[in-house]
C-alpha cells in the first residue's frame, strides 16, 4: 500500500495508476489526511462489489430489505429468481421490439 498527496497524484495520475495494478491500492492524502483511495479492480464482478459496497442508494435498498425481511414480509427464494426470471425477458421482449 502506497500513500500519496492529491497534488503529487494529480500530477502523476498514469504512474499511480500503474502502482495501484501492481502493487495494491493507493491512499491519497490532502492536507496529510486521508481523503481517497485509488484501487485497481481485478475484474468487472470486483468493480460492481465496489461499486454497490459505497453505494449511498443501494445501501438504503438493502437496509429497507433486511428490515421487511425481519418483520416476515420477505419472499422465498425461489420466488425471487422467478420474478428476476420474468422480469429479464420482459425487458428483452422490449428490446426486441424497439
Amino acid at each position: 500500500m502506497k500513500i500519496a498527496s492529491l497534488a503529487d497524484v494529480k500530477a502523476r495520475l498514469s504512474a499511480y495508476v500503474d502502482k495501484a495494478e501492481s502493487e495494491g491500492p493507493v491512499i491519497i492524502t490532502r492536507n496529510g489526511k486521508p481523503a481517497a483511495v485509488l484501487l485497481a479492480p481485478k475484474d468487472d464482478e470486483e468493480l460492481e462489489g465496489l461499486i454497490l459496497a459505497y453505494s449511498p442508494r443501494f445501501q438504503a435498498l438493502l437496509e429497507k430489505s433486511k428490515k421487511s425481511m425481519r418483520k416476515g414480509r420477505g419472499v422465498s427464494h425461489q420466488e425471487f429468481w422467478r420474478t428476476v426470471s420474468k422480469n429479464s425477458s420482459t425487458k428483452e421482449r422490449n428490446l426486441k421490439r424497439r
